[in-house]
């Protein structure tokens, strides 16, 4: 490993020299000196030299106006520069083997086959393994898509030089382009100047899919056939599709009124037209490849009598797919069609059968090593992406769905619905899905707000099967949320059933869904209409934000716990939707652990889990590590599915209901109780002005004018991350159990945190917190910019983070945080060196934004929002 780190540290030293020589060259050598000069007073500081760290205050508390904008943007760089290198490692040829270790998928396989598990389990398991993860903008991905592209160059860069057969003229030639692609990074504008659309932020997915997971999946496939092959001397089925890909964006209206009906029609023709460009690329390719001349009698009565009869075929696909993009080009450009519908590609069996079928007649013809080249890739993309690229998610909030039915039965002179009790809805509801004469009048003109509802139901209902994989309830409190939808769906003419998935992301929501489910279980239409298939979106965000970290995440467990066993009663088939954002105030950790510490037979159909933002980018933004991230989850399902993880003992779950309920206490009565508290938070963190960056097309907040309570899960978050207090990942946990450490239970925590997964994995995440929190920064924030008579507060909330930190080293290991995760530490330890600077900055620039009132200096608005996405590179997650 020490070796590993050694090669990052070098990648990390020459684009750092490489950046430093950009600077000098736009800036000046004057400039370069300050910057590097601030940079070895970061260092010094660090080291613990208080002279250096004087100064280093010294000087950015003094930095005049026309500075502020270079010194953060080359820290904020190379902050990027480190995240690129780092990302390369993981994927570097000298690196991969060691990064994933134990916890790939090849290691699983050995250890199964070395364990005899028997084979036919483990195909078993393999067949039905299915990783859904759903693609959502929320961003806090604050770096541009223009900006995304040359951070790949410069990783394709690093690879080619990690060659160790390079000419010194390939070398010379290589590290120019990494020169000109650092130099044209410098030069172009990191700040969004506008908002991103909800179609931008849908180009953006696109984008992902096209430049990285396209090339990813069929590689991934081929990687399971592989391991499958050598342990069990089987092939994974052509036609079973491991990994699928949805997303949120252009679907997701929660909250924000930017995403229309329209919005969600242009975003599937887009990926329509998307789908069928990335395609006929696939089918050019193959119709010059396959110029053979022996098929199977089968096929050729199929498809005729021709020389080169796999060559005919594909360029008859050819032809259809040409038509199809020129089809939905038209379409979104709104010009007028010059081609028929009829003539474009449709459905995935329309692409996937003649394709299939040149497969098998491949097969039987002896050439196996050709059709498992390029037409198994494409026959993997088919299943996996298919022809509306991905599929897309509907969210919208259970009130909207309620006042849309109210207003219905007002005009048909029924009463008013939202005055009705839960039982009165539910009967209504039941008796007119169960109708067959339609229930709203054609005549009829609503509300705006009640006609966008019926519009996006319209469109749902305009798709074919599979496009729309699940309409999302946000906010969902009871059974007649779940029925409303249902309803709406009918009325809109909805031919095909879609999942519909209440979300349960409050505290009291987690503790009574299963509650919910039962009364929707035992309605009789329900059970005929969904056969015997149930989504639920467990949400993190929101109810880290209600309860606190530690409650939040035993009540998502014990929901997920209650729902597998109610769904088992009723022989249903759950599939559980995981609602995580990339940090851990938002259900955030690594992912082999958090999945291998979820409830036992919680993934027995497959993982659905959001990726946010920019862990879309960490994650799966390179092919290479797209197949890693995909081995990691496939891994972690597979070993949960066939040695699950510990049912927790009684004693185990007694302390842990204890715990939830002082650390629930704790947290809300500071949260909700402190009357200074949103003064406090106001003042020590930059949340009000994060409002100005432009990251998502989303408003940062529910109600303008509330409090904590209004804002969104991931602003509060990103806020408390820049001051690097992290408060809402820990508040709470870290007290209750040192109260339960009190009471006698010192021995017991131990015992859970080597036996239970799920408890060792949360101490994990307060581990990984607690290495990016800092007391002495927190602190500067608050001298700077509190009003003294709030001071209290927070020397209050770092004292508890202190006690907080030795109580999870009592229980891990005494000493040193990350002691079993040495790379980590190492990491968080290079960036503090460059994101200190960008802290200091920041509080500078506050104070001094803020004492300029409604006349703020631009240049400084502009540094401020460069230190915010710069901080957000420093952390390695954002919201």
């Amino acid at each position: 490993m020490s070796q590993l780190y050694e090669s990052m540290r070098n990648n990390i030293h020459m684009l750092g020299d490489f950046l430093g020589e950009t600077i000098r060259d736009a800036q000046g050598n004057e400039i370069l000196e300050l910057i590097e000069n601030i940079r070895q007073l970061s260092r010094a500081s660090r080291g613990g030299d208080e002279k250096a760290r004087e100064e280093l205050l010294n000087i950015l508390a003094n930095i005049s106006t026309d500075n502020v904008i270079p010194v953060a943007r080359a820290f904020s760089q190379f902050l990027n520069l480190t995240n690129i290198a780092e990302q390369y490692q993981t994927i570097s040829r000298h690196g991969q083997d060691a990064s994933l270790g134990e916890r790939s998928l090849g290691a699983l396989f050995e250890r199964l086959k070395a364990q005899n598990v028997p084979a036919a389990k483990v195909i078993e398991t393999v067949e039905k393994l299915l990783i859904d993860l759903v693609l959502t903008a929320h961003p806090t991905e604050v770096t541009r898509r223009s900006l995304v592209n040359k951070h790949v160059e410069i990783n394709r860069c690093l690879n080619r030089l990690e060659h160790d057969d390079l000419t010194e003229k390939e070398t010379t030639k290589l590290k120019r382009r990494l020169m000109q692609l650092i130099a044209l990074a410098w030069h172009t504008n990191e700040i969004r100047t506008q908002r991103p659309t909800p179609v931008d932020e849908a180009k953006w997915g696109m984008a992902v899919i096209e430049n990285s997971l396209w090339k990813a999946v069929p590689d991934f496939c081929r990687q399971i056939n592989l391991h499958l092959e050598k342990n069990f001397g089987v092939q994974h089925p052509v036609g079973l599709a491991p990994v699928r890909f949805s997303s949120w964006m252009g679907g997701d209206r929660d909250g924000n009124p930017f995403v229309t009906a329209e919005t969600t029609r242009q975003v599937l023709r887009m990926n329509r037209w998307k789908a069928a460009e990335l395609f006929l690329e696939d089918v050019k390719s193959l119709a010059d490849e396959l110029s053979v001349i022996n098929c199977t009698e089968e096929f050729r009565a199929k498809y005729g009598d021709h020389l080169e009869p796999y060559r005919v075929l594909m360029k008859a696909l050819r032809a259809k797919l040409t038509k199809t993009v020129t089809y939905y080009g038209e379409l979104l450009e709104g010009k007028t069609l010059t081609v028929d519908p009829s003539e474009i590609l449709t459905q995935d069996e329309q692409l996937w059968e003649p394709l299939y079928d040149c497969y098998q007649s491949l097969h039987q013809c002896g050439m196996r090593i050709i059709a498992n080249g390029g037409l198994l890739d494409c026959l993997r993309r088919i299943r996996c992406f298919g022809l509306g690229l991905s599929r897309l998610d509907i969210r919208q909030e259970s009130t909207r769905h309620a006042m849309a039915i109210a207003e219905i039965t007002r005009y048909i002179g029924l009463g008013d619905y939202s005055q009705w009790t839960e039982d009165d809805k539910q009967a209504f509801l039941v008796r007119e899905l169960s109708s067959r004469r339609p229930l709203i009048p054609t005549n009829w003109t609503p509300s705006p707000e009640t006609q966008e509802i019926l519009s996006t139901c319209k469109v749902v209902a305009e798709q074919p099967e599979g496009v729309i994989s699940a309409y999302v309830i946000s906010m969902a409190r009871e059974a007649s949320d779940v029925l409303a939808v249902h309803l709406l769906l009918k009325e809109a003419g909805c031919k095909t059933t879609i999942p519909v998935a209440p979300l349960f992301e409050t505290l009291d929501d987690l503790d009574r869904c299963e509650k919910v489910m039962t009364s929707l279980f035992n309605i009789g239409w329900y059970r005929g209409v969904i056969n015997n298939k149930q989504m639920v979106m467990i949400g993190y965000s929101d109810s880290a934000k209600d309860a606190g970290m530690l409650a939040a995440s035993w009540a998502q467990y014990r929901a997920q716990e209650s729902l597998v066993n109610l769904c088992e009663k009723f022989n249903i088939e759950l599939t559980l939707f995981h609602g995580r954002g990339g940090t851990i105030g938002r259900g955030g950790a690594p992912a082999h652990a958090a999945l291998l510490s979820q409830p036992p037979r919680s993934l027995k159909n497959g993982l659905r889990v959001t990726e946010q933002g920019e862990m879309i980018r960490f994650k799966l933004g390179l092919p290479a590590v797209a197949v890693e991230s995909l081995d990691l989850y496939a891994s972690a399902i597979l070993e949960a599915n066939i040695f699950p993880p510990p049912e927790p003992q009684q004693t185990w779950r007694n302390v842990m209901d204890q715990g939830s309920a002082i650390s629930c206490e704790i947290y809300r009565n500071i949260v909700r109780g402190e009357p200074d508290f949103v003064p406090y938070f106001r003042a020590a963190t930059p949340e009000l002005e994060l409002s100005k960056l432009p990251l998502g097309s989303r408003p940062a907040k529910r109600n303008p004018n509330g409090g904590v309570e209004s804002l969104r899960a991931i602003p509060w978050i990103f806020a408390w991350m820049q001051n690097r207090l992290m408060l809402p990942a820990w508040l709470g946990a870290g007290a209750a159990l040192r109260q339960l450490i009190e009471q006698g239970n010192d021995s017991l925590l131990k015992e859970m945190c080597e036996q239970w997964p799920f408890f060792s994995t949360r101490i994990g995440m307060l581990e990984m917190v607690f290495s990016k929190t800092d007391l002495w920064l927190a602190e500067h924030y608050d001298q700077r910019l509190v009003p003294e008579k709030l001071h209290h507060l927070g020397q209050s909330l770092r004292s508890q983070l202190q006690a907080d930190i030795k109580t999870v080293l009592s229980l891990a290991h005494e000493g040193q945080l990350m002691a079993d995760l040495p790379w980590v530490a190492e990491s968080i330890a290079l960036r503090n060196v460059y994101t200190d600077p960008l802290n200091l900055l920041q509080v500078e620039l506050l104070h001094r934004l803020r004492s300029q009132g409604d006349n703020p200096t631009p240049a400084l608005e502009q540094a401020l929002m460069i230190t915010i996405t710069g901080i957000a590179a420093g952390m390695r997650n954002t919201g």
